[in-house]
């Protein structure tokens, strides 16, 4: 099917109300292939949300079953659902400040009690739906409604975050490589145990515009400069690898560690 048809048939509505721009309508269109390309049918996944943009993704437009839930709660509702029913498969999708910060402390011992879910960190860098504030993966120096004079706190490295607490699938793909992102959601979907991805996506309208990039297609060049995969990493030196992050998949630290010059 192409993915117009995708859409007709896994959607509740064709149009989405994200924002002109908005990196959420990749990854829908990514996920829904994936799903495809695995011959499965999207409501053989049951999904959590909790709030934020990214919540409206299975909440507002999946046709298929999902538990809409409080700020940050998104990943403990996915492990009641498949300690309730080991059957069922369990997709959580949540943005940088659900998964990150109100719900980070849920992400760790998810991670260390290894149950079978995917999760989908949508991270386009602030909050969006409330106001563009800064939070716990705004780039250093980057302006939000909340550092006008540019952000003064250290991100976090998601994927080195899981990682260094015992995840076993740690994974990140930006929107700008879509076909690259449609293969590691599958792979996610294929993984046992806890798996995590984080995806970079575009926010023009909140991130975007206070960072001199106004427009999808200024954040989708930024995407291309700054990130390489791991396989075009491997292939550099330190210093072309400076200032820039790699992506893929990664079952270890030390392997992650490994694409980082300032570490041994």
């Amino acid at each position: 099917m192409n993915i117009q048809e995708l859409r007709k048939l896994y959607l509740r509505e064709e149009k989405t109300t994200f924002c002109p721009g908005c990196g959420y309508e990749i990854f829908i269109n990514c996920f829904l292939r994936a799903v495809e390309k695995l011959g499965k049918k999207l409501d053989d996944y049951t999904f959590t949300a909790g709030i934020g943009c990214s919540a409206w993704v299975p909440n507002n437009y999946f046709r298929a079953d999902n538990f809409h839930t409080a700020h940050g709660r998104a990943i403990p509702a996915a492990i009641g659902l498949k300690l309730a029913n080991p059957d069922l498969e369990v997709v959580t999708i949540g943005g940088d400040g659900d998964i990150a910060s109100i719900g980070g402390n849920h992400l760790i011992h998810a991670i260390r009690r290894n149950v079978s879910i995917a999760v989908f960190c949508l991270n386009n860098f602030i909050y969006g739906m409330t106001g563009g504030q800064v939070g716990p993966t705004t780039p250093l120096k980057s302006r939000t409604s909340t550092t006008s004079e540019g952000n003064l706190e250290e991100p976090f490295d998601l994927v080195r975050l899981v990682l260094s607490v015992g995840g076993k699938h740690a994974s990140r793909y930006p929107t700008s490589y879509p076909h690259l992102l449609v293969k590691g959601v599958e792979n996610m979907l294929l993984s046992p145990g806890f798996c995590f991805m984080e995806v970079v996506s575009q926010c023009p309208r909140q991130y975007g515009v206070r960072n001199e990039a106004p427009t999808a297609s200024s954040m989708l060049a930024w995407q291309k400069r700054h990130y390489v995969s791991k396989e075009k990493a491997g292939t550099l030196n330190s210093d072309e690898l400076e200032g820039r992050t790699v992506f893929g998949s990664f079952r270890s630290l030390k392997e992650y560690l490994g694409f980082l010059p300032d570490e041994e």
